[in-house]
């Protein structure tokens, strides 16, 4: 059975018969996790083992842990710090702060491999204006080429764990005030504008080898009337043909607000999967998840799945190896007497 372009959601610690069988629906491919599927390490790998017996090749299983304040997992993980720490260290000392981020990108990917998680939405490529109150210290930088350098390293910590990385939100989150979970921004600016500024960090981390994108359900009118995510001018023509990006287009939720505008959860993942999208994610609404599973009956993209295999985590961690390695335990304390004073250097 091959991975189906739907990314479901479970509503507890453990897999409902319900939801048995919408995972082993042809349609599904992959599950999201949250901090309501989480009671310890123990029980979330104990679930995860679950979801990947369940079919061959297994469910990818992925989960929102960028650091700071979206992290899923808190109690028995080691809280990574947001994105801005990086982006503050970077111009008191770039080599450092450089380091620390791929210290950080390859600890986050560790210890959520080391339960099996096989990917994080992450890294956030979104450039830190200061009026975006949902991107906010989950931007890297204010400044594109920063941005890119910064989550080039979290990057390859992350691939140095056997997680592959997926930039968010294409083309770019920062220059909107509106959260798309609620409403529906609009960002009024030129393509010449958003691809000298926001376009950057995404193209160079393509260059790096970038695996995974996620558009943001924001509308820029001067492209396009539809979000980015539902766009087949943004997602075909500028991030496949005119940044050559072969890898996956995962969109953002589909129960998000933003999202609604072209219609029903059915019609919502139709149109994102036509525009460009490899798998959709159908989150906090189990009957919307049943109705997209149905709609897309049939429904078969070879392309498509050869793509989203590719985001297994690779390797196998053992977590109480991990958490008794010098590497470990060094990363672990560098990020704890950085919380006790932000103002103190990265150095060892």
């Amino acid at each position: 059975m091959s991975l189906g372009p739907v990314m479901l959601d479970l509503v507890g610690t453990s897999i409902t018969a319900q939801e048995r069988e919408m995972l082993l629906h042809p349609q599904a491919g992959g599950v999201i996790l949250f901090t309501r599927n989480y009671e310890s390490p123990e029980q979330i790998n104990a679930l995860i083992q679950e979801i990947h017996a369940l079919r061959t090749p297994h469910l990818l299983v992925a989960v929102d842990h960028e650091g700071g304040r979206v992290q899923r997992f808190r109690d028995g993980f080691t809280h990574i710090p947001p994105a801005t720490t990086y982006g503050k260290h970077y111009a008191k000392d770039k080599k450092q702060a450089k380091q620390f981020a791929r210290e950080c990108g390859w600890l986050m990917a560790a210890e959520c491999r080391a339960v099996g998680i096989d990917m994080s939405f992450a890294p956030v490529l979104d450039i830190g204006t200061g009026l975006s109150g949902v991107i906010g210290d989950r931007a890297y930088h204010a400044k594109p080429e920063i941005i890119a350098e910064l989550a080039h390293e979290y990057m390859l910590g992350m691939h140095k764990a056997g997680m592959q990385a997926t930039g968010k939100h294409f083309p770019g989150h920062g220059s909107v005030k509106e959260d798309s979970h609620t409403a529906h921004p609009v960002d009024q600016r030129s393509l010449n504008d958003i691809m000298m500024e926001d376009i950057v960090p995404f193209e160079r981390m393509i260059h790096f080898g970038l695996a995974a994108v996620m558009p943001a359900h924001v509308v820029y009118p001067a492209i396009d009337d539809k979000p980015a995510g539902y766009s087949q001018i943004w997602l075909q023509e500028i991030l496949r043909q005119k940044l050559n990006f072969q890898g996956v287009i995962f969109s953002d939720d589909l129960s998000m607000e933003a999202a609604g505008i072209v219609g029903d959860f059915s019609t919502r993942a139709n149109t994102a999967l036509n525009a460009g999208c490899d798998m959709v994610l159908v989150c906090n609404h189990s009957e919307a998840a049943q109705q997209v599973l149905e709609s897309l009956e049939g429904y078969s993209n070879p392309v498509s799945q050869m793509r989203l295999v590719r985001m297994h985590g690779r390797g196998d961690i053992n977590r109480q190896e991990l958490m008794a390695s010098t590497h470990w335990k060094m990363i672990v304390d560098k990020i704890q007497r950085l919380d006790d004073d932000p103002n103190l250097e990265l150095g060892v």
